[in-house]
């Protein structure tokens, strides 16, 4: 008895799935290279390109395709990124430019560099130097005036210094002591020396529970009239030695006191002297006429004064100005 077996013929077995095989990975690469190169030949084609790509001309690009090719296949197998320590190689045209803009950029910055300490600026000690100086005139700028506690303006009848000078047998006193003790001022006037008297008493205010400074005006009486004063018409020698024996009698008395010692200013001058008689006043009274020019000349006596003649102008808007070059 034959045996049956159970089997299927082999028409009606399933065929076994065979796997997929990928290209290699050089074959991919190179196909992926020459899509690459196709797509860069048909765009070169279609429309210009600028000249500094591979795409400026189809004939260049055909003769270039290999070399392209090449160095596409190159960077294909070297990794993306080099490893740590791994030189890195630069295209030559970089490698030359580089340094030639490293020396432009450097070279300003070195010449500025070296010019900076020529022109530093001054150090913080240089500059406050100057600053000090101002503070230490303005306080030599405004010395103190000395105390001046009593003034005496004299004023003697004639028509001044160059008068007396001019006749010196007439005025010895004031020829031979007056000038040569003191401060003569021969380009002042009359009127100058009312005001610089007048400054003087009042230039410095007195401490409180002081006496304040005082101003005495003595004025030299008129000649007589009549045959006795007949020698004291003006432009005789008369009239010029009986206002020189009057200085010397009124300065001996002045000069002695100690108001005169402590803080004492004396400020002569000359001017026309009338009796009240012939101006309408009342009785026993005087006039003292003070005129600007001719210049009559002034003569100071003072503790603080110094002796000689001195050019100092008189600044009738600010007399305290004179006062602060005339008196130490």
């Amino acid at each position: 008895m034959a045996e049956i077996t159970d089997t299927d013929p082999p028409s009606s077995q399933p065929a076994a799935p065979r796997s997929l095989r990928l290209p290699s990975a050089r074959s991919g690469a190179l196909l992926a290279m020459l899509m690459l190169a196709l797509g860069v030949t048909l765009g070169a084609a279609i429309g210009p390109a600028p000249d500094a790509s591979y795409a400026g001309d189809a004939g260049d690009i055909a003769q270039r395709l290999p070399q392209l090719i090449a160095l596409l296949a190159s960077r294909a197998q070297t990794p993306s990124t080099p490893a740590a320590g791994a030189p890195v190689q630069t295209p030559p045209v970089k490698s030359e430019t580089t340094p030639q803009r490293a020396s432009t950029v450097t070279t300003p910055a070195t010449t500025t560099a070296a010019a900076t300490p020529s022109s530093a600026a001054p150090s913080p000690s240089e500059e406050e130097a100057p600053a000090s100086k101002p503070s230490e005139k303005s306080g030599a700028s405004t010395p103190k005036l000395p105390a001046i506690t009593n003034v005496w303006l004299i004023e003697l009848d004639g028509t001044g210094f160059a008068e007396a000078k001019a006749q010196p047998t007439a005025a010895p006193y004031i020829t031979g002591t007056l000038i040569p003790t003191s401060t003569l001022l021969s380009d002042w006037s009359a009127l100058s020396a009312g005001a610089f008297a007048s400054e003087a008493a009042l230039a410095e205010p007195p401490a409180a529970g002081a006496t304040p400074p005082l101003l005495h005006s003595i004025v030299q009486p008129p000649c007589p009239e009549g045959a006795p004063g007949a020698a004291c018409a003006p432009g005789t020698p008369g009239r010029l030695t009986a206002a020189d024996e009057f200085l010397k009698a009124t300065l001996a008395t002045i000069t002695g006191t100690p108001g005169y010692r402590e803080g004492g200013l004396i400020v002569i001058t000359f001017a026309t002297v009338a009796i009240a008689s012939q101006s309408g006043l009342p009785a026993s009274s005087s006039l003292a006429t003070l005129t600007y020019t001719p210049p009559a000349g002034v003569a100071l006596l003072s503790p603080f004064a110094k002796a000689g003649p001195s050019t100092i102008a008189f600044n009738p808007t600010s007399p305290r100005q004179s006062l602060e070059k005339l008196l130490h």
